[in-house]
């Protein structure tokens, strides 16, 4: 059962649909630009994480999905979902533009976060200098035609990152998880099993 709440952080209200037990693997889902916590309900991903033992957030960041706009650095506000709605340290779910904030905010609060799973990240290049910082294992997953963020960007995240494992959805485009479902929330399963 996936239930729907409103959250605040500091001056934010932020709408979030969660799934599966607290005290289960903590799972935050954050989403891309042109999608919110709803795509990961359509999805199905809410529900496949539940029925497999974890606790699924997902979050529609401010300005995103049913979320007002606020003033708050993103960086506090999805500190304060990890605060309030996991046991800390929770899986960072992030694809593209999500995926650049997860990887972001691994980089500088690296105390709050478990493990990553980056989705067609977005904004590599510009942490490349950084990413040898990241200590969590993670999960790079591509779509083999991603026009968005090029492969070649996942290079980057597969050399910098000592823990990092990448798998390559072949034919689909940069929302593979859209695309491929069923071999996304394998390869997710299959990472998130590896880390108990």
């Amino acid at each position: 059962m996936i239930v729907e709440k409103t959250i605040t952080v500091g001056p934010c209200d932020l709408h979030v649909l969660e799934a599966g037990g607290a005290g289960n693997t903590d799972v935050v889902l954050l989403h891309g630009l042109k999608f919110t916590a709803q795509t990961w309900r359509e999805t199905g991903t809410l529900d496949i994480l539940a029925d497999n033992g974890c606790h699924g957030v997902a979050v529609d960041m401010p300005g995103f999905g049913k979320s007002a706009s606020c003033d708050e650095e993103t960086f506090t506000v999805l500190r304060g979902v990890i605060e309030q709605e996991t046991a800390g340290k929770p899986v960072l779910i992030g694809p593209s533009m999500g995926g650049r904030t997860a990887l972001e905010f691994a980089l500088d609060h690296p105390e709050c976060v478990g493990a990553l799973i980056l989705v067609g990240a977005v904004g590599i290049e510009e942490n490349r200098s950084r990413l040898s910082r990241i200590q969590v294992p993670t999960l790079l997953v591509w779509g083999g035609n991603d026009q968005v963020s090029p492969l070649a960007d996942s290079d980057l995240l597969l050399d910098g990152i000592s823990d990092s494992t990448r798998v390559i959805l072949e034919g689909a485009p940069h929302p593979c998880y859209l695309d491929q479902p069923e071999n996304f929330h394998r390869i997710i399963l299959d990472f998130l099993s590896s880390l108990s």
